[in-house]
């Protein structure tokens, strides 16, 4: 008993800070042994709690792109949309302002013509007479179109309208043509006038107009008109561009310089029949 007190009064008891680690009865060679172990153990660093043992390949080349796309700043928004107001407002002149008066002396752009300046613009720009006299139709058609495009009314510059002015004597025809750049809306003044236009799908839509009476041909389509009375038609057209632009077939074919053979193997047409058209429009070759 004596010796086991004792041996428990000579034991020592190995602490640290977070409370007991082990106890060994104080014997000397243990001691030593204990102390020398201690001594040869290296100290690891190990990495804070809040970062990953290990590295995941993958999830790090995520997060380094994630890092690299970088989200448009305040600035690059703006300059967006910046650039898309300017391209609403260059798609017409008068859409910004009242009116552009074209001056015509700048020549057309793709965008236009460009405006006169509002203090040199007059009442009489927005006026035009050209459609009150009818047009000559001493010719090979029998008919006239008086225009009163942009290029005769400066005032329709960037209003998306123009108009013109039919005219067919007895016989009279307007030939197979197209607007590339509108639709067009006929009105018959006088006489009756027999027109219709093709689809793209070949449907012919055709019917004979008395005076008074309206009809629509779409953008681009072929269409014509024909005299269908014994007396002079007129009518007033409008359309839906200030420079509708035009293509009569007819000339498109035989008013050129494209060879015969090639007319007649994209046609079907007698080579002799090419040469007399060719020779009443004025084409070559």
């Amino acid at each position: 008993m004596m010796r086991n007190r004792q041996a428990k009064k000579r034991a020592i008891l190995f602490v640290s800070k977070s409370g007991p680690l082990l106890s060994y009865p104080h014997n000397g060679s243990i001691i030593q042994k204990l102390i020398s172990s201690l001594s040869n153990v290296h100290h690891t660093v190990h990495p804070p709690a809040s970062e990953p043992l290990y590295i995941n390949t993958e999830e790090e080349e995520r997060m380094n792109r994630a890092k690299q796309t970088k989200k448009p700043t305040n600035q690059t928004k703006m300059l967006r949309i910046i650039f898309l107001l300017s391209l609403l407002f260059a798609l017409s002149n008068a859409s910004v302002q009242d009116f552009c008066v074209a001056n015509l002396k700048r020549g057309e752009t793709p965008a236009g013509y460009q405006c006169i300046r509002p203090i040199h613009v007059k009442a009489s720009d927005f006026v035009f007479s050209g459609l009150g006299t009818p047009g000559n139709t001493t010719n090979i058609i029998s008919a006239a179109v008086t225009p009163g495009f942009v290029a005769q009314f400066p005032a329709l510059n960037g209003l998306g309208i123009s108009t013109a002015r039919l005219d067919l004597a007895p016989k009279g025809v307007i030939p197979m043509h197209t607007h590339p750049g509108a639709s067009e809306v006929l009105f018959v003044l006088d006489g009756a006038i027999t027109a219709g236009f093709i689809s793209s799908a070949n449907d012919v839509y055709v019917q004979t107009l008395k005076a008074g009476q309206v009809m629509v041909f779409p953008q681009g389509l072929l269409h014509f008109q024909i005299n269908a009375g014994k007396t002079t038609a007129a009518a007033f057209v409008t359309f839906s561009s200030a420079s509708p632009g035009l293509q009569i077939l007819d000339f498109a074919l035989f008013a050129n310089s494209l060879s015969t053979e090639l007319v007649s193997a994209t046609t079907f047409l007698e080579p002799t029949v090419i040469k007399t058209l060719k020779g009443v429009l004025g084409g070559t070759g």
